[in-house]
């Protein structure tokens, strides 16, 4: 058998290896190496096409890993620290479907906080499980979900002994961080499952600096997404999972779903990711501290922003903070952190992650450079003195609990009539209502439509933020189930 290291990339290494053999392709797909379509092989490049292939002998296949493929996976998970790693090709939301599934059927109960992502709540339609919602601590001032605190999760425990699992957040997409140690020593005490949302938080496993990585806190499963911190290829990511889980019913369960046509764009993208961040992830983690650091002071020096940090730890429902999240608050200034967001795209051609309400959040990785850094904080500096406003009356940024129901599948499913949004107050939401990004619902399936709530989205809509999930995507309507 041949050995290999960290410093491999199987994938990668086979694929130079078919180039080499010059094979004819009488296989898909049709563009036949870029031959077949000259503007996109001038757009993407040759190299590029040449490498977009089918599964053959020499490449493995996906669904069935036997030779380069499974190799790659078994130096991922030897990095990641976890006893087995699938290589995913529709983005963190299939591994966050993956682990619900895997570890839910129809009509059990999961333990999770209500600000997941929306792919959580899908997996819960696809699967029939009833979410047991944990609400999160809310942050008064700077309008943002906290973690989980142990206590409450300890009572949701209580009051549902029979739930098969934990989900966690680890980070969210703020930086917060929950403690997760502790709450997978409680999951197993009760024997459940513990899973992790870890979209935004693949560079937590290779320093000492950040918050403990799901693996190394003792989770079931994690669902990583290399491409937002990993430096891979968009919609390439990663699922983890431990020695609790039988992983050949976890690759049952993916194959439930997946494609049967991986891209070995995306899959040798985690490849090469994997090997860098094994190699030099504790070196590029320590570039991304020292620059979001330094942007975090000179932000902060401008006045009225407020780019938060570790001083927000207070060893509960923020058990610990991600110091790689570049995170501003802008309501100061007297701006939603959206309205700052489109400034930044429209005015100063710089593109973040996201704005809400309140916050703007700059993403920084493997990829930043220092002059881009201060590039931002100039035209952040420039916003300020620019477009600074006082006196404008803002609706709090506040965590809205929902009124659920039913479960979502049961909702989604049932039958269901289309009213004014206006008309809605008081029914059942048969669909989701979410600002994308971040893809936290505001209402999901199963939930009862307030007031509160609508004024929230009408608020939301307002200053700009880009709502997404209803079947009316100009969210005139909205889907109830029939009384």
């Amino acid at each position: 058998m041949k050995y290999i290291s960290q410093e491999n990339a199987p994938i990668l290494e086979a694929l130079e290896k078919m180039k080499s053999a010059r094979l004819v392709p009488f296989d898909v797909p049709g563009h036949k190496r870029g031959r077949g379509n000259k503007e996109l092989t001038d757009f993407l490049g040759e190299r590029c096409l040449s490498v977009d292939v089918n599964s053959m002998k020499m490449l493995d296949n996906l669904c069935h890993p036997v030779s380069v493929i499974r190799d790659a996976e078994e130096l991922a998970a030897e990095a990641f620290g976890a006893k087995h790693a699938f290589f995913m090709v529709g983005g963190t939301t299939s591994a966050v479907q993956a682990m619900v599934m895997t570890a839910c059927k129809r009509g059990d109960k999961i333990i999770m906080p209500r600000n997941v992502h929306r792919s959580a709540i899908n997996a819960l339609i696809l699967c029939g499980a009833v979410p047991v919602y944990v609400n999160p601590r809310m942050d008064p001032v700077l309008g943002i979900s906290l973690g989980m605190s142990v206590a409450d999760v300890e009572q949701a425990i209580r009051e549902n002994s029979d739930a098969k699992a934990i989900l966690v957040n680890n980070p969210t997409y703020y930086g917060i961080c929950s403690n997760i140690k502790r709450i997978a020593e409680l999951a197993h005490e009760h024997g459940m499952l513990l899973l992790a949302d870890e979209a935004h938080g693949s560079h937590l496993y290779f320093s000492d600096k950040l918050p403990v990585a799901a693996m190394h806190a003792g989770a079931d499963m994690a669902a990583i997404s290399m491409h937002k911190s990993g430096g891979s290829l968009t919609q390439s990511s990663l699922l983890l999972v431990g020695d609790r889980v039988s992983h050949g019913y976890v690759h049952q369960i993916i194959n439930l779903t997946q494609t049967t046509s991986a891209s070995y764009l995306l899959l040798v993208s985690l490849d090469i990711s994997r090997r860098n961040m094994a190699l030099h992830g504790e070196k590029l983690v320590d570039r991304i501290i020292a620059q979001v650091q330094y942007a975090r002071d000179e932000i902060n020096a401008i006045g009225d922003y407020y780019a938060y940090s570790k001083e927000l730890v207070n060893g509960d429902s923020i058990y610990d903070f991600d110091i790689t999240k570049l995170a501003v608050y802008t309501r100061s200034i007297g701006l939603a952190g959206i309205e700052v967001y489109d400034l930044l795209r429209d005015e100063y051609d710089i593109q973040t992650e996201f704005g809400d309400i309140a916050n703007l959040l700059a993403y920084v990785s493997v990829g930043d450079r220092e002059k881009d850094i201060e590039r931002l904080v100039s035209a952040l500096a420039e916003i300020r003195r620019n477009y600074r406003q006082t006196g404008r009356e803002m609706l709090k940024a506040e965590y809205i609990s929902p009124k659920v129901v039913c479960g979502p599948q049961e909702s989604f499913y049932g039958d269901k009539e289309s009213l004014p949004i206006g008309d809605s107050v008081g029914r059942v939401c048969s669909e989701f209502v979410m600002c994308y990004p971040p893809g936290i619902p505001i209402l999901a399936p199963g939930e009862m439509v307030t007031e509160e709530i609508l004024r929230y989205i009408r608020y939301a809509k307002k200053k700009g933020c880009q709502m997404t999930g209803p079947e009316d995507m100009n969210l005139q309507r909205l889907n109830v189930l029939k009384l």
